[in-house]
């Protein structure tokens, strides 16, 4: 929708409501629905890495494959968001979100079913194929239909999704595998997920307002024009940065605590519970000071905090539980606090027409460097004879050094839309 020649140069029409319009959905119940389908991917994503040490005992694997275990899922994601990124322009962003979450649902309910560790990491590759495309495709609409005054605060609410996963949905996955078998958690989500798909189907909107603007060329053409801008070249670098210094520490966190620190594995669900309910707030508050403040000055500030509880945590000796639980909490409360104002402004980088194209490439960069940082930390991380883990502490300095380049990126990066 384009205003005509012999109007005012002033007027203008609110983005949002070109391509959500208000009267079809209030923007809380989309926000709402989008924290809905973020909080079953998350769980689904993170649940994989508490459970590290009951699958390292069952299927009787190394730390380097259990890396691989992790990381399958982010290469098969970081894949699939650079195919979706020749075509989810094309669709109704309610159509594409629907598909995809449909094959996570699926793909969940494999790695539920799953036997033997080859087919489990057959299932998280087909998990990752969808689900890594979803949290690109939400960041999308959340750009569309959410003006850029207001659109840190919507990021920080769908992102604390994160933490009411953590919260509610990881200790209780924990819990059921610690009865039962490992199986039961992604039976949970694959039931959550069919639920949401439902809700999703019969409330979500129509939304074609990115269509108006589509272009004509080819989809390679595309992708080539986004991977030369300057911006969105910025942009991914500080995906990378961000993520690999992330993935460099969470996946080895659980098996360091019941290896070197002493967590027996049902304890575990402590870090996630207190590390919820601390970002649940965090987060959003994050999102707010990112706009009342600046989103590069919010990252920079939390950026250069989280390396604190970095070092601590990958250098963290036994220790009673409680002074442990308080470092894993600072350190979900910088990540996530990070992480917030820095996917708004990635998201603010580009323009509407391009941005599901460009957000899915950028998923692909996201889940390709997770993959590199858990694998690469596979490698660094070994296991004594004693079962004790060696050399976490290297992977946290690798960490600490990434998030400083990360500061010094998110500089250059310049909001278009």
């Amino acid at each position: 929708m384009k205003s005509s020649p012999q109007e005012p140069a002033d007027i203008t029409i609110a983005e949002s409501d070109i391509v959500v319009p208000k009267k079809v959905i209030r923007e809380g119940l989309l926000i709402f629905l989008l924290a809905a389908i973020q909080f079953t991917h998350m769980i689904d994503f993170v649940i994989m890495m508490p459970l590290g040490p009951q699958l390292m005992r069952v299927f009787g694997i190394s730390p380097k494959e259990f890396g691989l275990l992790v990381s399958s899922y982010t290469f098969s994601a970081a894949v699939a968001g650079f195919l979706s990124a020749l075509v989810i322009d094309r669709f109704d962003r309610k159509h594409a979100l629907l598909g995809l979450y449909l094959g996570f649902t699926i793909g969940t309910l494999a790695c539920a079913m799953a036997p033997t560790y080859e087919l489990l990491l057959v299932a998280r590759i087909l998990s990752g194929a969808f689900g890594g495309v979803l949290g690109a495709l939400l960041l999308a609409i959340i750009g569309d239909a959410i003006p850029e005054k207001r659109r840190g605060a919507a990021t920080g609410k769908v992102m604390a999704a994160f933490s009411v996963a953590s919260i509610a949905g990881i200790p209780i996955g924990l819990y059921l595998a610690s009865q039962t078998s490992w199986h039961a958690p992604f039976y949970l989500v694959a039931a959550l997920s069919f639920i949401v798909l439902l809700v999703g189907f019969f409330f979500l909107p129509t939304m074609r307002g990115h269509l108006s603007n589509a272009t004509s060329e080819s989809p390679f053409l595309v992708i080539r024009n986004i991977l030369r801008i300057r911006n969105l070249q910025w942009a991914m670098a500080l995906t990378v940065a961000l993520t690999m210094a992330g993935f460099f520490v969470v996946p080895f966190i659980s098996p360091y605590m019941v290896a070197n620190v002493g967590f027996e594995e049902a304890e575990l669900s402590y870090i996630y519970l207190f590390g919820g309910l601390a970002t649940v707030f965090t987060s959003q508050w994050a999102g707010r000071l990112a706009d009342k403040h600046g989103k590069k000055r919010v990252f920079a500030i939390a950026a250069l905090l989280s390396i604190l509880p970095i070092l601590a945590i990958t250098n963290l000796p036994p220790v009673p539980h409680y002074i442990a639980l308080i470092i894993t909490t600072f350190f979900f409360i910088f990540f996530g606090a990070r992480f917030v104002p820095a996917m708004a402004l990635i998201t603010s980088t580009v323009e509407p027409k391009l941005r599901g194209s460009f957000m899915s490439i950028n998923s692909s960069v996201q889940q390709l460097s997770a993959g590199l940082g858990s694998f690469a930390a596979g490698f660094i991380v070994k296991e004594s004879a004693t079962g004790a883990l060696l050399h976490y502490s290297w992977v946290g300095f690798i960490a600490c050094a990434i998030t400083i380049v990360s500061v010094w990126v998110v500089r250059h990066l310049k909001p278009v839309s």
